[in-house]
């Protein structure tokens, strides 16, 4: 499907600046067409002649288009239209008692690069309201703007946070000085939430919010260039348990400010569901750091145990459980800090990888090394593969590097698809296989159930054991 990325790069003659100009007008072109209840196309020369490289439509009208046209040759009966736009230089419009189209040229350090399209429906019976007189008033300076390289603003936030207003929102035009020229119903309702009750035509915006907010009001420091429109700026505004956020449009003639259009939303209700995420995601972390810490208080205790066992065999079982529970806490304290249910395992496997080759005794010198990566990986999954990876090299540091040695890791990821390689250079595992005991029936369970893989056994070449995990990582 043709999109305006490859249109601009695979079929037109453009800069990158030039591209990316386009790029930011039609990243903010829906007030556009919002406040022209119009269609929106972005026709830009191509080498198949004048193409459609964007599109938008109305969320104030219905739109005139039912599919999309990017893509597509522009129409025969826009060309004339186009061209009058482009050797101009100037807002061409042209209609008859059913369609009003109007042509813009985009123009970018003086030279003029696209044309935007508008296309709306006209009815003849419909009563040219104040509210109407201040759109088109303000339509008509965007797109003057547009035609002089005046917008997109190069200066605006690069993105906007979730809840951006629209001009179904709540419309308020600012005349240079900050008064309110106009105000939307919606734009009325959202300033009356948070205090102020008073008519808003012919008062300075600014003034009225800083009288009716109290000390105990959540404000941004970007809220007074916001409310005169001096800026190409968003601010929000806290009162009453409500939250109302604004975006200010400036409207300007050869650099001249002529006013500003207010954008402005009521966001309580999205700012509390941010609060809960925020505060949800806290309360995980702090789960995490507890079970963390529970989990060393077990290992400690374990530990302790270990040391009073009265019989050899007692004391190495309870290790080995301690250093099992150790493991399984390093998990938890990688989730308490972070977000995300996902674990950096090359972080996690280093302290495993320690732990489990400490474990060499009467003075034994045992090297390991790790190359490859993990990735990130699920928490379910990194708890599992954590204990397995434990067991493995735990084993041959125990039983076949008795004389000392070197054991080695290699992690494989391609996409959702992980081999893990053990190998040591010790006795090996002979022909027998691997054994029987707790530690084995852990790793082959772990592996089969709760990490969907299979893992094998071999000589290694010329001595020791060689183990090798495939899996399926969860998406």
């Amino acid at each position: 499907m043709p999109t305006l990325t490859n249109i601009l790069q695979q079929r037109t003659a453009l800069s990158f600046d030039q591209r990316e100009w386009l790029h930011m007008l039609t990243g903010d072109w829906q007030m556009l067409a919002d406040i022209l209840f119009a269609d929106l196309l972005l026709v830009t020369a191509t080498v198949d002649g004048p193409v459609i490289a964007a599109q938008a439509r109305p969320a104030t009208a219905t739109t005139l288009f039912e599919t999309d046209s990017v893509g597509e040759v522009a129409e025969r009966s826009y060309l004339p239209g186009i061209d009058a736009a482009l050797t101009s230089g100037e807002v061409v419009t042209w209609g008859d008692d059913e369609v009003e189209t109007t042509f813009i040229p985009v123009r970018y350090r003086g030279h003029y690069i696209a044309v935007v399209v508008a296309i709306n429906a006209l009815f003849p019976d419909r009563v040219l309201s104040h509210a109407q007189q201040n759109y088109d008033a303000i339509a008509q300076a965007l797109a003057r703007m547009i035609s002089t390289g005046e917008f997109p603003y190069a200066e605006a936030p690069s993105g906007y946070r979730h809840g951006t207003p629209r001009v179904s929102d709540g419309v308020i035009h600012l005349n240079e000085d900050g008064v309110v020229i106009f105000a939307s119903p919606n734009a009325i309702s959202h300033f009356r939430r948070i205090g102020v009750d008073v008519p808003l035509h012919d008062r300075v915006l600014a003034e009225l919010l800083t009288e009716k907010i109290d000390d105990y009001s959540s404000v941004d420091e970007s809220l007074p260039v916001v409310l005169m429109g001096r800026a190409a700026w968003m601010a929000e505004v806290e009162a009453h348990s409500v939250t109302v956020s604004m975006r200010a449009v400036p409207l300007r003639n050869g650099g001249e400010r002529l006013g500003a259009m207010l954008l402005c939303r009521d966001v309580s209700e999205l700012r509390r569901q941010e609060k809960e995420l925020i505060t949800k995601d806290a309360t995980i972390r702090e789960i995490h750091h507890r079970v963390k810490n529970n989990l060393q208080t077990v290992s400690a205790l374990l530990r302790l145990q270990s040391r009073r066992a009265s019989t050899e065999e007692t004391r190495i079982a309870l290790a080995t459980a301690q250093r099992r529970v150790a493991t399984i806490a390093l998990v938890h304290q990688q989730l308490s800090q972070t977000i995300n249910e996902v674990v950096d395992f090359d972080e996690l496997f280093i302290p495993v990888l320690k732990m489990a080759v400490d474990i060499a005794v009467n003075d034994v010198e045992v090297t390991s090394s790790f190359t490859g990566s993990f990735g990130l990986i699920r928490a379910e999954e990194a708890a599992a593969l954590s204990v397995v990876l434990n067991e493995i090299i735990s084993n041959a540091v125990e039983h076949g590097l008795v004389g000392g040695g070197h054991v080695s890791v290699d992690a494989l990821r391609d996409g959702n698809e992980l081999t893990v390689t053990v190998s040591d250079d010790g006795v090996g595992i002979g022909d027998s296989g691997p054994g029987s005991g707790l530690g084995t029936q852990i790793v082959k369970t772990m592996v089969s159930s709760e990490l969907h893989g299979r893992i094998d056994w071999e000589p290694g070449e010329p001595s020791g054991t060689v183990v090798t995990i495939t899996m399926a990582m969860k998406p």
